[in-house]
């Protein structure tokens, strides 16, 4: 069976939700674009997964307090939020999915962004028991 790119990268999502997989250790910015429109920045996407290991999901509530008061003041430029499934064959050989969300920005190149978006990858995972929190980057051109 041939595995196309987006086929590869939505297995690549599901195994990180998963959370068999454990976060890189070393996180690198990926290359800037050459823009001949807009500016060269770089896109995140976050996807959280909103099943606890035990205990009930994580609520509407919880998720949007998540937002507020920890997304939100580290990227006051604006977010997007919207849903996703992850699915994942788990290590016993059962298919396995979860509700989650996904989470885009759009932000410098720059340590600084690199360091805020860490934090919250680390808030989330400590705060609703999480083994990770995948993370894709992409350099963009971006123009309003």
């Amino acid at each position: 069976m041939k595995i196309t790119s987006p086929k590869l990268m939505m297995i690549t999502a599901a195994l990180l939700l998963s959370g068999c997989m454990a976060s890189p250790k070393n996180v690198t910015a990926p290359a800037t674009a050459s823009c001949t429109v807009g500016d060269a920045m770089t896109q995140t996407t976050l996807y959280f997964g909103l099943n606890r290991p035990s205990g009930p999901v994580i609520s509407a509530a919880e998720w949007q307090g998540f937002i507020d008061h920890d997304v939100t003041p580290r990227f006051k430029d604006g977010l997007s939020v919207f849903e996703a499934k992850g699915q994942w064959l788990g290590n016993d050989g059962r298919l396995a999915r979860e509700n989650s969300k996904a989470l885009l920005l759009i932000h410098a190149p720059d340590k600084e962004s690199e360091s805020r978006i860490e934090v919250l990858r680390s808030i989330y995972k400590q705060r609703f028991m999480q083994d990770s929190v995948m993370r894709v980057d992409a350099p963009v051109c971006v123009a309003f």
